[in-house]
């Protein structure tokens, strides 16, 4: 063997030997504990890393039960309920996606007198945050369209975390949280501050879920211990595939789903209006009338009084008619969820995937048809139809809770402005109880020191809401669809109701005198008579609860109606009831062949015949209407290039539009309760109806047995018939016909047209007669002495009736009517609009028609009479009506207002005011007049002068600073500058 080779060898076998040599026994003990410690380390690391970020969902949902679908389908939410009342909830998979939304729709579905009103809904999507999970709203009023704006947008406009929950487990599905925490300890961030509940007290009412949605109800104690019932139902937005929005336009009413795309620059571009419509197509689009694929389903809820469903039914049916006309047959149908067949039982009216006609028993006048919209699209998702069965009853209060808000009907943010500056001049103090207007003016006073705060700081979503050009009446402001909009619709028919039953007692009892003078004279020869007057009464017509079925049943289809006009879409139409003249309705023309209006959508009052017409026409509309025909082409047309054609009819007479914020404007068609083409038929009909009446009252209406309070029932409604004739006709004086065309529409009307001036001096001349005059009011000492109380309903009201307090309440109203700053400054303008060699109502003319007519008395020598205390000069209503009337022309003449037409305004109060000191001066000097008629003249001489006096030191800037108070003006002193 080579040298070579044995040196490889040995260095081979050494070097083997030496890394043997490391594993040896010997050498592991030597490093054992270094190695241990190591070893622990790495374990130590790695039990660290391998630690689970949640608990096993089986050990969070210990002692919980698994809520099942009941097809054993794949449920929307994984739900698990304990007893308790907690609820687990697994929420999808795809929870966190980019596109996934959640609608939130919760209803109070108990406890309250609008149990089951839609209370809103949320458009939300879930973010992780650690181990917290938020409820985020997402912001919809504000986009951009370009890249570059969608950016800015979004910095800008951020979303907002409504709630954030901890995540209890998350293994296979989504993330799994407390339920009854999201949704039972935040209740108010869903319902509004005053439904904090006591959330350690719940009571789990129902939980179900479905493929695509979840519904629980909870019932919980409220913060004050009352037990309420609130309803969530949870649901996934995916809208339907082929929907197209579609543009709003002002010549059509409906409601509107909006944003302003900040990405635009042109503002006709920028603010985006999509009208709210459900999808409807055809099941065969080769057919000219054809089925839909899928219809709008109502169900009238099983509270529903078997003997109005039919009339529930038929109001929701009308619309078939309008559908039809853009070819799709059976659009909606009803079906009738009943307790003892147990039809339908097993669905919840507050599933948002049903829609519901619902009947509360809580003798409130209200009926409300709100819908839940896709707040990117417009398209429709869910509506339910509230109708409450106050406005079948009697009303005994109709005045005092009435009454005010048609007197405040028409009145302007200017005029809004005044009365909290003059509570004095405000409607909704002076027609309200005696006893109670202190506790109002209070209220108004607090309202209006919230509103202006709001407006002086608004919150983030009312700022969006003035970005996305939205108003209070559209009934969505801060919410993204429309939910609760104002609906006095039901209001004004209790009233009428109210009337009928009135008009219907007296009838009766007037028979049964009849009927009582033939017993007393009766004898054998009668016998047959009586068998056919026995006969005669098995054809008499089906009473419903007191009422003509004949009468109240279209009524409440008509109701019915103009709410399912809210939830297809359609806001209200205030002028669609001066189409038709008092006499074309009450003709046989129209009875039972066409609506009395052009649509359903306005307030309508009950056509009661009185003096107008040849025939008792229909008590109300009995389908719908033209404009409504209308509107539903426009929203539902398939063919969306006859859309300009559809528009381009705007100037047709039938289809007459404005709507709430119109009332607020100077068109006097533009009305609630207004009624014919020229309403002063119908305000002329009125007076004479409430003449009629209080003519019977004591002789026809009061029966042996009855309380003597129900005279005074009667007396307060002829007053409200007397109050909603004059509030109506005071809105025609320095009134303008507004109209929506636009340029280049067919037969375009100009946009503003000045009411002609001889009907302004009608209405004008109406507001005087019916509200100055004594004689209008048609009292009596043997009248006044039965206006008493039933002493069995308790209450604040005195049990002899406030003679002048009530009238003056009235007389007070119907000057701020026609002596308001929005009405002085509109017949000021409308002298510039009117072209001078054109009649025109001037401002100088509106102030001196009214004050002759207030001071009638100095206008002639009051030499003519034996006076006295009892048959004064100037009578107790007149002197009130005069003092009152010295106090508007103070206002007037001192004002402060920044307004350009209040200068001329108050030069001609102030100039009215000379002209009554000199006259006031004249008759003060009459000693052959009575005490209290000197007085008065003497109170008023010295008021005046002492005004006229002050006001020339103001003028010639004599007066201190910080202006003049005047303690001897009714009401609260004003401090004038």
């Amino acid at each position: 063997m080579s040298c070579l080779l044995v040196r490889k060898l040995t260095l081979a076998f050494a070097t083997f030997a030496f890394c043997s040599s490391l594993l040896t026994p010997a050498s592991w003990a030597q490093d054992a504990p270094a190695e241990e410690a190591k070893a622990d380390k790495a374990e130590g690391d790695k039990k660290e890393v391998k630690k689970p970020d949640y608990p096993p969902l089986a050990k969070v949902i210990e002692g919980f039960t698994e809520v099942k679908v009941e097809d054993g389908t794949t449920p929307f939410f994984r739900l698990w309920q304990n007893k308790e009342g907690r609820i687990l909830a697994e929420l999808p998979k795809d929870f966190a996606a980019p596109t996934t939304r959640h609608f939130i729709a919760p209803t109070v579905s108990g406890g309250e007198p609008f149990a089951g009103l839609q209370s809103g809904d949320f458009y939300v999507y879930w973010k992780k945050y650690g181990k917290q999970l938020a409820l985020v709203s997402e912001n919809l009023g504000i986009k951009g369209s370009d890249d570059e704006s969608k950016a800015s947008v979004k910095r800008i406009f951020t979303d907002k975390v409504m709630i954030s929950v901890p995540i209890l487990a998350m293994e296979t599905g989504g993330p799994v949280i407390d339920l009854t925490n999201l949704l039972v300890s935040n209740a108010s961030v869903f319902l509004g501050g005053q439904y904090r509940a006591q959330s350690n007290l719940v009571d789990v009412k129902r939980i179900k879920t479905f493929p695509k949605n979840v519904e629980i109800a909870y019932e919980i104690p409220m913060a004050d211990g009352n037990l309420k019932t609130i309803h969530y139902s949870i649901s996934k937005i995916e809208g339907t595939p082929n929907f197209k929005p579609r543009k709003a336009d002002q010549r059509i009413g409906y409601f509107m789903t909006s944003y302003s795309d900040y990405g635009k620059y042109d503002k006709n571009d920028t603010d985006v209006h999509y009208i709210n419509r459900w999808h409807l197509e055809k099941r065969d689009a080769n057919l000219k009338l054809s089925p839909p694929k899928q219809p709008i389903v109502f169900y009238i809820e099983h509270t529903t009084p078997v003997r109005y469903r039919r009339w529930v039914r038929e109001g929701i049916l009308y619309w078939n008619k309008a559908f039809e006309n853009v070819g799709i047959s059976g659009a909606i149908e009803v079906r009738q969820q009943d307790k003892v067949t147990n039809s339908f039982m097993d669905i919840d009216p507050e599933d948002v995937r049903y829609n519901f006609v619902r009947w509360l028993n809580n003798n409130v006048s209200t009926a409300i048809g709100p819908s839940r919209v896709n707040p990117l699209t417009g398209e429709i998702l869910d509506a339910d139809i509230v109708l409450t069965d106050g406005w079948i009853r009697a009303f005994e209060e109709q005045f005092s809770k009435m009454m005010p808000k048609i007197a405040m009907d028409g009145m302007s943010e200017e005029t809004m402005s005044w009365l909290a500056q003059y509570p004095h001049w405000d409607p909704r103090i002076r027609l309200a109880e005696p006893t109670q207007r202190d506790f109002v003016q209070q209220q108004l006073a607090y309202q209006a020191q919230m509103s202006a705060a709001r407006s002086a700081d608004p919150s983030p979503r009312e700022i969006e809401n003035k970005l996305m050009g939205k108003s209070p009446w559209d009934g969505i402001v801060g919410r993204t669809t429309q939910v609760n909009g104002a609906c006095m619709a039901a209001e004004g028919r209790g009233f009428d109701v109210a009337l009928m039953r009135m008009s219907i007692s007296m009838m009766r009892n007037m028979q049964e005198k009849e009927d009582k003078e033939k017993e007393d004279k009766k004898d054998d020869k009668d016998e047959k008579k009586d068998e056919k007057d026995e006969e005669s009464k098995k054809d008499e017509e089906q009473m419903l609860d007191g009422m003509p079925e004949s009468f109240i049943g279209p009524l409440l289809a008509d109701l019915v109606a103009h709410e399912t006009g809210h939830t297809l879409g359609l806001r209200h139409n205030f002028k669609a009831s001066s189409v038709y003249s008092i006499k074309e309705m009450n003709s046989d023309e129209l009875k039972g062949k066409k609506p009395l209006a052009g649509s359903v959508m306005d307030y309508l009052p009950t056509n009661f015949k009185v003096e107008n017409g040849t025939v008792q026409g229909d008590f109300s509309m009995i389908g719908v209407g033209p404009y409504d025909m209308w509107a539903i082409e426009y929203g539902y047309t398939l063919n969306e290039k006859s859309l300009p054609k559809v528009l381009s009819r705007v100037a047709e007479p039938e289809l007459i539009y404005s709507t709430d914020e119109d009332t607020l404007g100077p068109d006097p068609l533009a009305r609630r309760y207004d009624f014919g083409k020229d309403p002063l038929d119908f305000a002329q009909d009125q007076v004479a109806l409430a003449k009629m009446q209080r003519a019977r009252i004591l002789k026809d209406f009061v029966k042996d047995g009855d309380s003597w309070d129900k005279a005074r029932q009667a007396y307060m409604m002829s007053l409200g018939l007397q109050t909603k004739a004059t509030s109506m006709m005071a809105n025609w004086v320095g009134g303008n016909f507004v109209h929506r065309d636009k340029k280049g529409d067919p037969n375009a009307r100009t946009p503003i047209e000045v009411v002609p001036a001889d009907q302004q001096r009608k209405a004008l001349n109406f507001v005087i007669e019916t509200s100055f005059n004594d004689e209008i009011y048609g009292l009596d000492s043997e009248l006044l002495n039965h206006l008493t109380t039933d002493f069995m309903k308790g209450g604040a009201a005195e049990a002899s009736w406030p003679i002048h307090d009530r009238i003056m309440g009235m007389q007070a109203t119907a000057l701020t009517q026609l002596m308001n700053p929005s009405t002085l400054r509109r017949v000021y303008d409308n002298e510039l609009r009117t072209a001078q060699d054109k009649d025109a109502v001037t401002l100088n003319e509106l102030l001196t028609t009214v004050n002759k007519a207030i001071w009638k008395e100095l206008e002639q020598p009051m030499n003519g009479g034996n006076y006295s205390e009892r048959k004064p000069a100037i009578s107790s209503l007149r002197r009130n009506l005069q003092t009152e009337h010295l106090q508007r022309l103070f206002d007037l003449a001192s004002s402060s207002s920044s307004s350009a037409a209040m200068k001329p305004i108050a030069n001609l109060a102030a100039l009215s005011l000379t002209d009554i000191q000199e006259k006031l001066k004249k008759a003060a000097e009459n000693g052959k007049l009575d005490a209290y008629s000197r007085a008065h003249l003497s109170d008023s001489l010295n008021r005046v002068k002492r005004f006229n006096e002050s006001i020339y030191v103001i003028n010639n800037s004599k007066a201190p600073s910080g202006g003049l108070s005047f303690p001897f003006m009714l009401g609260k002193p004003e401090e004038k500058n």
